[in-house]
């Protein structure tokens, strides 16, 4: 297979893996990280990104661009037990899918990355199917319940924030694995990248409790191999947020709401972290 092929299947698995991560986050914050079910559905959220993880990092060691923007993920919202199906049929196709892909390929290592993404899948879909053989009919049939109480422009304000700390995340794992620099900057960028999942996720669970879906559309992100650029670029980025924040921090509406006020004072926090790490990173090139 040509390497420019192999770039293009490995990006077609990386927009699928992309898609489940949504999907499952997504539905953890609809049910509530802290229930059962949606403690669940978080984990399974971030064994997808290790799957997006395996891929990006081939994808950088091949010279290849990351294709971050997610595929299409077909499920059936109309019940909490077809959405549980939907998941264990898109986790059983992925498996002769992988197969069939590791098949192709001569490069042991990536090999192996398919072979293990192929398994993974089949533990994914068995997960589902126990979440949903325990499901009894009423909550079978059912959804999770929402509550719209926030002002429309403050909702629309938090949802600028998820795609903004959406875009955040995104750049970050693409510097983590196409930017020079050894593993240790590979390694830190993935770890601001984590963290501001976190960061996402204080933003999106509101979100959803209202009513809404979260807004994953994202934006554009640096796409630059100069490692020099692209954290400056990151960095500038991250202090516009730190300033937005601490501007919704005052708002009459945000303190309102005690939990919002407590992971906003955490979110600032560590930024101003992240915001000292990148700059550390930038005086060592």
């Amino acid at each position: 297979m040509r390497t420019n092929e192999l770039i293009d299947m490995l990006n077609r698995d990386l927009r699928e893996e992309h898609a489940a991560v949504l999907r499952y986050l997504i539905h953890s914050y609809t049910e509530g990280e802290d229930t059962p079910m949606g403690a669940k559905l978080l984990t399974r959220a971030r064994e997808e990104m290790w799957h997006m993880h395996w891929l990006g990092a081939i994808l950088g060691r091949l010279d290849g661009e990351p294709e971050l923007s997610p595929a299409e993920y077909p499920y059936d919202p109309s019940s909490r037990g077809r959405i549980l199906q939907s998941y264990v049929t898109y986790e059983q196709n992925l498996v002769p899918h992988y197969n069939s892909e590791a098949e192709k390929v001569e490069d042991p290592h990536i090999k192996r990355v398919l072979e293990r993404e192929a398994w993974e899948s089949d533990f994914h879909a068995k997960a589902f199917q126990r979440m949903l053989d325990r499901l009894d009919t009423t909550e079978a049939d059912s959804l999770p319940e929402a509550e719209a109480d926030l002002p429309r422009e403050f909702l629309d304000t938090l949802q600028r924030e998820v795609a903004a700390k959406y875009t955040e995340m995104l750049e970050h794992i693409r510097h983590s694995w196409i930017l020079p620099g050894g593993s240790s900057l590979g390694w830190g960028l993935m770890d601001q990248a984590m963290e501001k999942m976190r960061h996402l996720a204080h933003f999106a669970e509101d979100v959803v409790e209202n009513g809404a879906e979260p807004d994953f559309s994202g934006g554009d992100y640096s796409r630059s191999s100069d490692p020099a650029t692209a954290l400056r670029t990151s960095l500038k980025r991250l202090q516009e947020a730190r300033e937005r924040h601490r501007e919704l921090r005052a708002e009459e509406e945000t303190g309102k709401h005690a939990g919002l006020v407590l992971n906003l004072d955490l979110t600032l926090k560590q930024e101003q972290f992240q915001e000292a790490e990148i700059g550390d990173w930038l005086r060592k090139i």
